[in-house]
């Protein structure tokens, strides 16, 4: 039975600008074959499908189409439900019709998902529009880029609107002179933006006779605008805290999610390096001989919760047991489970739930951690003389899809001493203008002797204010030298 081939619009720029229906194929496919355009994150969204780059970038092209259409092809009549990845809109000059003609040709089922095209979004997220009342009534999208490179863009001078040329910087003298010669004036505002919708982007804002010289040392990926609307500058005046810095988060799947999500509402360019998975080590005791169970992360209290889904385990019959918790974070995901954490110091470490713990009147306490989790927090209970069995319920290990690179972001965020210690024995590296951020004293300790920035409170929100710290810092320090 044949597969399904989805062309899919990545959309313009940073990954979020994907549609929810996009991701949603992305999620479920076999296959995803992609563009060099697309921003790498939109990967994450298909961790278990396979891979495929195709390049398709001027003058880096890794696959012909015709190649390209026969992969298509070939993925799908071997029964693979193909997410068929490619920046901006499929058909905005992406080729996208002559992949259907093929599949129609081979009786390939297929279906398209509209993507945002870079024609209206870079200008839009650049604050200019591609129409304005009584300055533009149209706009008009071309190719800047030919296989015989002979257009004669003398054409295009008369028609009025917004020109917005795709793919078009290296024919850049090229445009200008044919316009020239079609009798636009050489005053008419213009402008290149380079790298639209990403943290890289550049402006360049000036006028047609000037703006091939001026933008000789822009690169692509790249479009040009020539119109009145040019002239606009409406970007937003409004700057989050974190606009400008990138950051990579390590970790499992579930924290460098969780750490992306605060960290991007602050408006820094943060990325994901999965390099751990969680692996349960062993199975939960029986419950009744306990009366307090101390959780100290968001993976044990899911694994504890998933326990209680496989046993169908009534929560009405946990009356007399009692909750600790490290962090609200832990206490979040018992929380949506109806259960309300009764112990959890204000401090979010491990020697405080171990002293919190040591004073309670527990008759016997589990302790469900993983299996490399802070000594002091088993000294604390056995200094109070509080009773306990310790489960190492869970640990980590390497991710097997984990590729070893060199991180060059401006922050390396670390969630535990063991996500350090694995990262650099798979064989990852760091730039040397990259800070690290770490979570605790035991995670900033396994660094050994790179400069470490201690997040506190252990939590996300802890990870982004202490970036945020470091920025004013460098900011001040950056001032006081002027």
């Amino acid at each position: 039975m044949s597969g399904t081939v989805y062309l899919v619009g990545a959309g313009c720029g940073d990954y979020d600008l994907i549609t929810l229906r996009g991701k949603e194929l992305l999620a479920h496919c076999d296959t995803v074959i992609y563009d060099a355009l697309i921003d790498p994150r939109l990967l994450d969204f298909a961790p278990d499908a396979e891979k495929i780059c195709v390049g398709k970038r001027a003058g880096l092209h890794s696959a012909a189409q015709e190649e390209i259409n026969a992969l298509l092809i070939q993925k799908a009549a071997a029964g693979k439900q193909v997410v068929r990845l490619k920046g901006g809109d499929p058909f905005v000059f992406g080729r996208g019709g002559e992949e259907i003609l093929a599949l129609q040709a081979a009786g390939i089922p297929y279906s398209t998902v509209p993507g945002i095209s870079s024609c209206i979004a870079a200008p839009e997220l650049a604050g200019i529009p591609v129409t304005h009342r009584m300055l533009s009534r149209s706009f008009h999208v071309i190719t800047g880029h030919t296989a015989d490179d002979a257009a004669d863009f003398s054409q295009y001078a008369g028609l009025g609107g917004t020109l917005v040329f795709l793919m078009g910087l290296r024919a850049l003298p090229q445009i200008v002179s044919g316009l020239l010669a079609g009798g636009m004036p050489g005053d008419m505002p213009a402008a290149v933006i380079a790298s639209g919708g990403t943290p890289q982007q550049r402006v360049l804002r000036s006028n047609l006779s000037e703006i091939a010289e001026q933008a000789k040392e822009m690169q692509p990926p790249a479009l040009i605008l020539v119109g009145q609307t040019a002239a606009f500058e409406l970007s937003p005046t409004v700057r989050l805290p974190l606009s400008g810095v990138s950051v990579t988060v390590t970790g499992t799947a579930a924290f460098t999610q969780r750490v992306q999500t605060v960290l991007r509402g602050c408006g820094a360019d943060a990325y994901a390096v999965n390099h751990l998975q969680i692996a349960k080590k062993c199975e939960i005791p029986p419950l009744s001989q306990y009366d307090v169970i101390a959780l100290t992360s968001r993976n044990g209290a899911e694994l504890l919760m998933q326990h209680f889904r496989d046993t169908r385990t009534d929560l009405r019959t946990l009356s007399g047991l009692r909750f600790a918790v490290l962090g609200s974070g832990t206490a979040s995901v018992l929380e949506e489970a109806g259960i309300y954490p009764e112990i959890m110091p204000a401090q979010f470490t491990a020697a405080a739930l171990g002293s919190l713990l040591a004073e309670t009147d527990a008759r016997r306490i589990l302790l469900l951690r993983a299996e490399q989790g802070d000594p002091v927090l088993t000294e604390r209970l056995a200094a109070g003389r509080a009773p306990f069995d310790e489960v190492h319920l869970y640990g980590t290990a390497p991710n097997p899809a984990a590729q070893p690179q060199e991180i060059g972001t401006d922050y390396l965020v670390f969630g535990s001493a063991s996500g350090v210690r694995t990262f650099f024995a798979m064989g990852y590296t760091v730039s040397p203008h990259t800070k690290i951020v770490c979570i605790g004293r035991q995670t900033a300790k396994a660094a050994g002797t790179l400069p470490v920035i201690t997040a506190e409170p252990h939590t996300a929100e802890g990870i982004a204010a202490a970036v945020i710290k470091e920025e004013e810092h460098e900011t001040l320090s950056q001032t006081a030298q002027l």
